[in-house]
């Protein structure tokens, strides 16, 4: 069952190509990760739960991503296949024999996914000595790294050299996944949208193994610098639109609507440069006015792209989230604070979220968002600023 060589470095010429491992056949998974590794040369094994999309993938062996732009474009994806979760013997086998592992399940899916990722790297060491494996945690969490090693270290044993063994790889996951109807979930199982983008950063530093050379992967040596704009350009941004979105007409459904209204647009763009000043003065060595500037325009274009259907309500709401201390908003501006750097135009997005009150299209709202709305009403926006985003109202006042 297990291929017993010690130096699985060279273990694709017996297979053919070196193999990446994937927990999670979701959207990025296939849409992101997944077609990123195969397009590279890699054989891409699925490790998921539902069982109708291991089957397909088993029987096919390929699948379609279709980028979703001013005209569908189809790519085909080959070489791949799954392994049902569930299969504990057989996952442990992969991850064993694998070149590489990457997880893209949610948070809500690594607890059942680490014990058997440490169960693979005891398996793997026993036939392979210490030899490293690097774990692409292909996850929107942050101090990623931290996390993982933390839950690894529960299920192996003491002396297990998890620094030297294991490379946990944080990214930071900019792809935007278009909505995808019923009809078109039933017209084909393993059929995926996505937006054009196709970039994935990673952190350089954390690699143990030679890092692939594959077109789309782009390794940087400040990992953190790169978290942050993610969270303080792309999310702030997205948020910026929706709560300046609903606000200036709550009947708006989609992205796109608000951002064709110049005004939003404008005070969007001039949000989101605000935050990229905050960054660049935090990040001098990494980043450029030129480069933010560039990537929040390409941003905005982004989020006006039709067939992404994203609707205010979706990336507006879970307000405690969204609004809190270490997110998008409230963060970037306690890093202002930090840095003597203005954010009027942030706090204005921020205040305007605290009134946020879309609906799907159900006309329902998160219980936490409506729990949310009632102590707001009842007391005001220095207990969203003190409670919600730990910010010290003085400071904000003045």
């Amino acid at each position: 069952m297990f291929i017993k060589h010690k130096d699985l470095k060279n273990r694709h010429l017996i297979h053919g190509r070196p193999r990446i491992v994937l927990f999670g056949a979701g959207k990025i998974g296939r849409s992101f990760i997944g077609q990123l590794f195969s397009r590279g040369g890699y054989e891409v094994v699925f490790v998921d739960v539902f069982q109708p999309v291991i089957d397909e993938l088993n029987k096919r062996h390929q699948y379609n991503v279709v980028i979703k732009s001013d005209r569908d474009e189809v790519m085909i994806i080959k070489n791949v296949r799954g392994v049902l979760a569930t299969d504990e013997k057989a996952v442990i086998s992969e991850i064993a024999n694998a070149d590489i592992l990457a997880v893209s399940i949610g948070q809500q899916g690594l607890p059942s996914a680490i014990p058997l990722i440490a169960k693979g790297l005891l398996q793997r060491r026993k036939i392979s000595g210490d030899l490293p494996l690097d774990i692409i945690i292909a996850e929107n969490l942050r101090n990623a790294a931290d996390f993982f090693r933390a839950e690894l270290k529960k299920f192996l044993p003491v002396d297990y050299p998890v620094d030297k063994l294991v490379g946990l790889v944080e990214t930071s996951i900019g792809k935007m996944v278009p909505i995808m109807l019923k009809k078109d979930i039933e017209a084909d199982i393993l059929q995926v949208f996505a937006e054009p983008y196709n970039n994935l950063i990673l952190d350089k530093k954390a690699f143990k193994n030679p890092i692939p050379v594959i077109e789309g992967l782009s390794p940087k040596e400040n990992m953190k610098a790169w978290v942050d704009r993610k969270l303080f350009i792309h999310n702030l941004g997205h948020a910026t639109t929706a709560y300046l979105g609903f606000k200036f007409n709550p009947d708006f459904v989609f992205l796109y609507e608000a951002l064709a209204v110049n005004e939003i647009k404008s005070k969007v763009r001039d949000t989101m440069l605000q935050a990229a000043d905050i960054l660049l003065k935090k990040y001098p060595d990494e980043f450029t006015l030129e480069a933010l500037t560039e990537h929040t325009d390409d941003l905005i274009f982004r989020f006006q792209n039709r067939a992404l259907g994203d609707t205010i309500y979706r990336v507006g709401c879970d307000l405690k989230r969204k609004l809190g201390a270490d997110d998008r908003l409230a963060g970037a501006i306690r890093l202002a604070l930090e840095l003597n750097m203005p954010y009027d135009k942030i706090l204005e997005a921020y205040i305007a979220g605290c009134s946020f009150k879309a609906t799907d299209e159900m006309g329902n709202r998160l219980q936490d968002d409506i729990d949310f709305s009632e102590k707001f009403e009842k007391y005001g926006i220095d207990w969203v600023l003190s409670e919600i985003g730990r910010l010290e109202v003085e400071k904000i006042r003045n």
